[in-house]
């Protein structure tokens, strides 16, 4: 199956960088502008709507209409996996419904080798299978092409959220500053 990757090293610290990317808002921040993206729904593996946390087991309904061509593509994530430890954390979304037979995004993030620097790896993996059969096949050679403005947008926006030192208060769940 093929997939697309992407790593890029962070200066911040694992710690901020994971609390980051376990909320929606992560990823509506690092979401680029020209995907159009909407989440219509986010409900926590115990039925929540809205939870703080990305949990395992946490659905997340949303829809994009990129570059604003074409019908508005709906699309349902549910976070499969979560885990942490001191030097590294992970998790993985799998898409129940959407445009794309199969797509798995696995989102690691690990603490740099010299802990006093603070620096994180973020590492994007995704395992895909493009639409149309063989046709599909023919281009996944091409998709790398696809997904890389989006995936460099997503990884450059995360380095200017978390590395100028002025982490977003809703990072660490404080909902009451901006």
């Amino acid at each position: 199956m093929p997939t697309y990757h992407r790593e890029t090293w962070v200066d911040a610290p694992l710690e901020d960088v994971w609390a980051f990317h376990s909320r929606i808002e992560g990823l509506t921040s690092v979401t680029p502008e020209f995907m159009n993206l909407r989440v219509e729904r986010v409900v926590g593996p115990d039925g929540e709507e809205d939870p703080g946390i990305l949990a395992a087991g946490t659905r997340i309904e949303m829809s994009m209409r990129p570059f604003d061509v074409g019908p508005r593509q709906t699309w349902t994530s549910v976070i499969t996996e979560r885990e942490e430890s001191d030097e590294k954390a992970h998790f993985v979304d799998v898409m129940e419904d959407g445009p794309f037979p199969h797509w798995e995004h696995t989102h690691r993030f690990y603490s740099g080798d010299d802990a006093d620097t603070g620096e994180t790896l973020v590492s994007d993996r995704v395992e895909f299978e493009l639409p149309f059969g063989a046709l599909g096949e023919q281009a996944a050679q091409f998709a790398d092409l696809g997904f890389e403005p989006m995936f460099r947008s997503r990884h450059r926006r995360t380095k200017q959220l978390l590395e100028r030192e002025q982490i977003p208060a809703w990072v660490h769940g404080d909902e009451t500053e901006e």
